[in-house]
């Protein structure tokens, strides 16, 4: 069975806050969310990683482009990067893509769905609700301190 994940990630990648604003957006966040009435759980998870961790959109991710020249990217090279760096992070986002040899970065590839990279990271885990609008997006950076974006998973 299938779970959808909707993640709120800070628009910079290494950017962490600390616990007091990490709890004042994760208790925005549980208001924003009602239970689920599908009978799946909906949970909230707030997390801090040493290093930066991909947050991409699981089975919703159709096509990744080329900022440089255009191509798709291949799948195959993507999940293998993510297949190497899943536990421990990346320490850099510095990337040579495989379609024309361009040097660019992990979080410039373009993806159909929205994909992202970052050291802190609040998951919802099977939220009955569409995704969040620009409005909450902006209350939740205020309350967190620092801009913030979304990223809607299918795993």
């Amino acid at each position: 069975m299938s779970d959808n994940v909707l993640s709120v990630i800070p628009t910079d990648p290494r950017w962490q806050p600390d616990e007091a604003a990490a709890d004042r957006a994760a208790a925005l966040l549980t208001r924003l969310v009602p239970e689920d009435d599908t009978g799946l759980e909906t949970e909230i998870e707030v997390d801090w990683y040493d290093a930066v961790m991909a947050v991409d959109c699981g089975e919703y991710l159709e096509r990744i482009g080329c900022p440089r020249c255009g191509a798709t990217v291949s799948d195959v090279w993507y999940g293998d990067l993510l297949d190497a760096h899943g536990d421990d992070g990346f320490v850099t986002l510095d990337v040579e893509v495989p379609c024309c040899g361009a040097a660019t970065a992990l979080d410039a590839l373009e993806y159909d769905r929205p994909c992202g990279f970052a050291q802190f990271e609040i998951a919802v885990w099977n939220p009955d609700r569409e995704p969040l609008d620009e409005g909450e997006l902006a209350d939740l950076g205020k309350a967190l301190g620092h801009p913030v974006r979304q990223i809607l998973a299918r795993i």
